[in-house]
This record gives structure tokens, sequence and C-alpha cells, in this order.
């Protein structure tokens, strides 16, 4: 859904709102004084998404090693029926499920925020080392301080830590170019290099315990853990749609986003500080699946409006492809499980030559 799907809410002229027809494409909400305008394609994207992630979820929770029948299902999210069913419903798929939608999204979301700080489609928290600097301090605490509370915080610092290095490394903080681009990747190398050398240098029950974290994985993933990145999912989404305004102007160049009244250097932080919590919070459940970043916002604008920013739409679309990589990854070599992270990268990578292709298909053509 569009950030500009939902235009301020505005007081109607008494005997005057009905007279007003809404712009094309928007419909008029009105109740009593007050009226709002609702554009149509974003509303109707936001919903198929929406119905799409509660298909995937109920075949989530349907699927796997034991599977059940929808029917089974239902009754079991309402509490009732075989003892087994609630047992793998509520113990083991159901927290998967709300991890692999909490992280989705925020991965999503973040990536569409940076994208649009970057003005490069290319400009995901995992592409400009975002993601590997929380992965190298969340591994750094499993293999040096070994406390089941430090990852989420220590993710949260990685991540500030790389995004403050590659925005000073791109000439004080200038996010457009590949400039910008190439820093963060050289960030993300020295942090991955870091990982791994951290993972050398211990016993191999202590790797093993902190390779989740290397590739991705929705996995026995802490409660707490969850917890927060719910709580930080939750002030972050309506701090995003609140700055959603300023986020469709600044795609414009910079005299055009001051003159519409857009303070820059402010807005930009102000993102860039949100995009860098979300990604770490999001990285300190699941670790370092970059590539929803990039594919949830690219499935969001193909099916919305160019008019705006689609961050709910990004969002739900995240949500979406991680729903359906850990399914996927739970059934393509059952009993083996493969981790999410391999999964969106084999998908990812293809994605990502065909953004860097298709413009050349383009002017060729």
């Amino acid at each position: 859904m569009s950030d500009t799907s939902l235009a301020p809410v505005r007081r109607a002229m008494p005997g005057h709102a009905a007279c007003v027809s809404p712009p094309p494409g928007r419909w008029r909400l009105s109740t009593g004084r007050y009226s709002l305008l609702v554009e149509r394609r974003a509303l109707v994207v936001g919903l198929l998404l929406l119905a799409a992630l509660v298909a995937a979820s109920l075949a989530y929770l349907a699927l796997g090693s034991e599977r059940l029948a929808l029917g089974g299902v239902v009754r079991a999210l309402a509490g009732e029926g075989d003892p087994i069913a609630l047992f793998l419903i509520h113990e083991l798929r159901l927290p998967r499920l709300a991890a692999a939608w909490l992280t989705g999204a925020a991965f999503a979301l973040a990536g569409c925020l940076m994208q649009t700080l970057a003005r490069n489609r290319l400009a995901t928290p995992g592409i400009i080392g975002i993601d590997n600097g929380a992965t190298a301090f969340a591994v750094a605490s499993v293999v040096g301080l070994g406390v089941s509370l430090a990852p989420p915080a220590m993710a949260l610092a990685g991540g500030a830590t790389a995004a403050a290095i590659t925005f000073g490394l791109a000439s004080g903080g200038d996010t457009r170019g590949y400039r910008f681009i190439v820093a963060g990747i050289g960030i993300g190398a020295v942090f991955g290099a870091v990982t791994q050398l951290l993972l050398a240098r211990v016993d191999i029950d202590t790797a093993n315990a902190a390779y989740p974290w290397t590739v991705g994985s929705l996995n026995a993933r802490s409660g707490n853990a969850v917890a927060v990145l719910a709580t930080g999912f939750a002030a972050g989404l309506p701090l995003a749609l609140v700055l959603a305004r300023s986020l469709t102007l600044m795609r414009f160049s910079d005299a055009v986003s001051r003159g519409l009244g857009v303070r820059l250097k402010r807005r930009r932080w102000q993102v860039l500080t949100l995009s860098v919590l979300i990604t770490a919070l999001a990285v300190a459940v699941a670790g370092p699946v970059g590539m929803v970043g990039l594919i949830g916002p690219e499935i969001a604008r193909s099916l919305s409006s160019p008019r705006g920013v689609p961050l709910l739409a990004s969002a739900l679309a995240g949500a979406l492809v991680m729903v359906l990589a850990d399914l996927a990854g739970r059934l393509l070599l059952a009993p083996i499980e493969l981790p999410v992270g391999l999964v969106t990268a084999v998908v990812g990578g293809p994605w990502l030559l065909w953004i860097l292709i298709r413009p050349a298909c383009r002017s060729a053509s």
C-alpha cells in the first residue's frame, strides 16, 4: 500500500462534501464533517498482498513433517482439537510464523526506506553493509559472551556502526549514486571477514551455535528477541508512515525537495536511523536475510502506483516472501532443513541480476 494512499484527513465544508468529486483513482470516505481520500490501487494491492499472506500462513501452519488438515489448523488456532496438533501449532509453528512475519516485514520496510533515501534500487541494508555489521556484532556476542540477551543489543550496535562508517565514507553523508553503494559493499566485506575470523578462532561447538547468525535462520529463535522486534516494528512502522510525504518528495532533486518544504538533512538522518534500528532488530532474530529487503520493495513497486513510496505494501510483500522462503526451506529437502537465508539468496541472486540487466534491455530496445 502506498504511503500516499491515505491523504490527510480534511474537514469538509458543511453541505459541500458531496458536491466535490474526488481526484481520479481515489475514493472519498466521508463521516460527517470529515473526509478521507483513499487511493484505489493502493487499497486493492494491500488487500491482495494481505490475502496472499494469510493463505501462505495457513499453508505454513499445515505443512511440515507432520501435515495437518486445514480444518485441524483452524481448530488448533482456536485452542481446540488434537493435543498433537495443538502442540505443533502453538509451540512450534506459530512462534516461527510470527518471527517470519516480523522479520520479513522489517527487512522489506527498511529496504524501501533505504532505497528511497539513496534514490537507488540496490541500496538495501544488506548490500550497504548494515546486515553484515549487525551479524558480526551478534556473532561476537555469541562467541565471546555466550549471553542469550546480548545478540539483539549487539546487532543494533553493529548495524549502527556499519551505517555510520558507510555514510562517513560516502562524502560526508551523501546517499546518492554508486559511491554510497560501493562504500557499503566494502564495509560489508570487512564485517563479513571479521565474522569469519571470529568463527575460525573458536571450537566447533561454539562455531555451530553462531553459524545460524551468518546465513539467516528462523529455527529456534529467541522469544525475547522476537518480542523486542515486535515492539520496535510496532513503533517504527507508524514513524515511517509519518515520514511518508517527505519520502515521496525526496525522490526529486534536492532543490525541488527543499522548495517543497522538506528539511533534507534532518529527514535523511531520521530515515537512516529508522532503517538501521529496524534492520538490526530483524538481524537479531533471523540473522542476515538480506535479499528480502530487495525483493519485497520490488514486488510492491511493481504492483503499486508510481506516485508514492509503497511502505505498507513493501512490508506485506516482505512478510510474504519470508513466509514462503522459510516454508520452502522446511519442505524441499525434508527432513533436512535449509536456512531461510540460503533460500532467499538463491531466489534473490537472479532477481538482482534481472534488476541490473533490465535497464540495458530497455535501452537496447
